[in-house]
């Protein structure tokens, strides 16, 4: 697929998504769908949870604090908003920042696995403790497995998963902005390395059945169950 093939489809599912209404109660609440975007043929990905009442004002996703504090540590690594691809795995706000649930983090999955089928990332790196979980379909804290490179599939697409704190994590508590930095300096090293060869028995991500986990602190009111 070429890439002017790859942004009309990208265009075709952002419209798509833009008149979903499968997730009534969101359909209601939102401003917005928050699609995410980036460059097309990026070889990073970074999935978060859900936007906040900032990303459903402006329609861009990882505004505000959290957003500010992601662009710095992209260009301590030589990246940017403009060279990488940034999703959520909801594409709406959930009312007052509540959980997703289930159901509608299944009604939102295609859009994510298209995404990252059009991107053809080699690195997906997971924002949080939500994130992480809905991606890798296993439970387990984020503070145990950041940092951790793993071998999976999304979707149809074989890649590295980088699960790393939200950058909320060190707002609230900025002794986690090390570890952070830290998490970071490892996509350079997955980019270099290239995309993994697919195993012969794959795991393959479950993102329409996550379990149940605590939502990610927001720039609105503090949540700081991250771990």
């Amino acid at each position: 697929m070429t890439l002017k093939q790859r942004r009309d489809e990208e265009a075709a599912l952002r419209r798509q998504a833009a008149a979903c209404s499968l997730c009534s109660s969101l359909a209601e609440s939102r401003i917005q769908v928050v699609f995410g975007g980036g460059e097309i043929d990026a070889d990073v990905m970074f999935v978060g949870e859900a936007p906040g009442a900032t990303e459903d004002r402006d329609g861009v996703p990882f505004a505000g604090a959290s957003g500010r504090l992601l662009n710095e540590l992209l260009s301590e690594i030589g990246l940017s908003r403009e060279t990488v691809y940034i999703a959520n795995v909801l594409k709406c706000r959930p009312p007052d920042n509540r959980d997703p649930r289930r159901e509608e983090v299944a009604n939102c999955a295609h859009f994510l696995e298209r995404q990252v089928e059009l991107v053809e990332p080699i690195v997906l790196v997971t924002l949080g403790n939500y994130a992480t979980k809905a991606l890798r379909g296993e439970d387990g804290g984020i503070t145990a497995i950041h940092g951790k490179p793993e071998q999976r599939r999304v979707g149809a697409r074989s890649l590295w998963l980088l699960p790393v704190f939200h950058p909320a994590a060190a707002l609230y508590r900025r002794s986690n902005l090390e570890l952070l930095k830290s998490d970071f300096a490892e996509i350079p090293r997955l980019v270099a390395e290239g995309t993994p060869e697919q195993p012969r028995s794959p795991e393959s991500a479950v993102i329409e059945k996550p379990p149940v986990v605590q939502s990610e602190p927001s720039d609105e009111p503090p949540q700081l169950d991250l771990f």
